[in-house]
C-alpha cells in the first residue's frame, strides 16, 4: 500500500441479498479491488471499510457505486464488471465522459430477444462507440484485438434487425489473410471462404439461436459473405458490418463505401498495426481514415490496449508489442 496519508471509509448496502453478489464468491469481487487500486477492503454483513489514500479512497467508492447501482437493476457483477468498474474509476477522464461511462455500466447498452441476453459496454470508449453506432451512419471502430470492436457492432447490428429497424444485416471480410490466397486453398469456395468469416460466425451465435440463424441465411435477411461479394450492389435499409477492413486495398474500401444505400448504416473495424496485404500495398482502412475524417455523419472511435477486455493476458500482450513498437 503506498506512503501516503491512510484514511479510512465505511459504506454501507442497503440489501442484505444483494451485497453477497456485490462482494463476489469468498469475497472475490473485493480482492480483485484490493490488488487493482492498492487499497484494504474488510466485510462484515452488508457493511465494508475500506483503507487506504485518498484519492484511491475516492476511485473505490465509484466502482463501489457503479457496481450496486447494476446489481440493483438486476444486471450481473462478475471479474468482466468489476474490471469494466475499475477501468472507469482509474481513467483519466473529463465529468461528461466519466457519467456517460458510469451511467452505460449501469444498464444494458444492447438487448437481445432471442437469446434474453444484455450487452454493457466495459470501458468509456466502448460506450463511445455505441454511441456513435446509434447516431452516426458510418462508424470506423480502430484498436487492437480484444476491444470488442467487432462484437460489439455485430450485436448492435443484430438489436436492430430484431427490433424491425432494419431490413436486413450483412457481415462481410476480405478473404486476405496471413499470406495466404483462395485459390490455393482446398475445397469447393463455401469451404474456402468459411474459415475467413468463422470469427463472425461465432459473434453471431451469442446473440441468436442456431435456428434464428439458418432461417435468417436462408430467407436473406442476414447475410455473410467475403468482401468481394459486394461489387455492383447497393444496398438500402440495412446495417454493413465490415471486419479486418485493415486487410481490404484502396479501390476495395472505396468500393464498400459506396455500397451504402437510403437508411442503410455502415460499421468498419480493424487494427491498422495487423495489415496483411503485401508489403508496399497501402491499406484501404488506412487511405479511409486519411481522407474521411471530419465529414458529416462519420465517426471514428479509436480503441487502446486500455480497452482490452478479453483477458489480462491479452492486454499485457497488446501492450509489450505497442512499447515495442514505440522504441526508436
Amino acid at each position: 500500500m503506498s506512503k501516503e496519508a491512510i484514511r479510512r471509509i465505511g459504506l454501507q448496502f442497503d440489501d442484505n441479498t444483494l451485497a453477497p453478489l456485490l462482494f463476489g464468491d469468498h469475497d472475490r469481487n473485493l480482492a480483485q479491488i484490493e490488488e487493482e487500486l492498492d487499497v484494504e477492503i474488510s466485510s462484515r454483513g452488508n457493511e465494508i471499510v475500506i483503507t487506504g489514500p485518498k484519492l484511491k479512497l475516492k476511485m473505490a467508492q465509484t466502482v463501489f457505486e457503479v457496481l450496486w447501482d447494476r446489481l440493483t437493476n438486476g444486471l450481473p457483477v462478475g471479474k468482466e464488471e468489476v474490471s469494466a468498474a475499475l477501468q472507469v474509476a482509474l481513467s483519466p477522464l473529463d465529468k461528461g465522459t466519466r457519467e456517460l461511462a458510469k451511467a452505460a455500466l449501469k444498464e444494458p447498452h444492447v438487448k437481445m430477444k432471442s437469446k434474453n441476453k444484455t450487452i454493457t459496454a466495459r470501458t468509456p470508449k466502448q460506450t463511445e462507440y455505441l454511441e456513435a453506432i446509434r447516431t452516426h451512419h458510418l462508424v470506423f471502430g480502430l484498436g487492437p484485438a480484444g476491444t470488442g470492436k467487432t462484437f460489439l457492432a455485430v450485436a448492435k447490428a443484430v438489436e436492430m434487425i430484431m427490433a424491425g429497424e432494419i431490413d436486413r444485416l450483412i457481415l462481410c471480410r476480405p478473404a486476405v489473410e496471413a499470406g495466404e490466397h483462395l485459390g490455393f486453398l482446398p475445397g469447393t469456395m463455401q469451404e474456402k471462404v468459411d474459415p475467413y468469416l468463422r470469427p463472425i460466425y461465432d459473434a453471431l451465435h451469442h446473440m441468436i439461436q442456431p435456428e434464428q440463424i439458418a432461417k435468417r441465411l436462408a430467407d436473406g435477411s442476414i447475410e455473410i459473405a467475403p468482401l468481394a461479394f459486394m461489387r455492383g450492389r447497393t444496398l438500402a435499409n440495412a446495417v454493413v458490418v465490415l471486419d479486418e477492413a485493415q486487410n481490404t486495398t484502396v479501390t476495395q474500401m472505396k468500393m464498400a463505401l459506396t455500397r451504402i444505400g437510403e437508411g442503410s448504416r455502415m460499421i468498419i473495424t480493424g487494427d491498422l498495426s495487423q495489415t496483411d496485404l503485401p508489403s508496399g500495398v497501402k491499406s484501404g482502412l488506412r487511405d479511409a481514415v486519411e481522407v474521411l475524417k471530419g465529414i458529416k455523419d462519420a465517426a471514428f472511435i479509436e480503441f487502446d490496449e486500455k480497452d482490452v477486455v478479453r483477458s489480462r493476458i491479452v492486454k499485457h500482450i497488446v501492450e509489450a508489442y505497442d512499447r515495442r513498437d514505440k522504441r526508436p
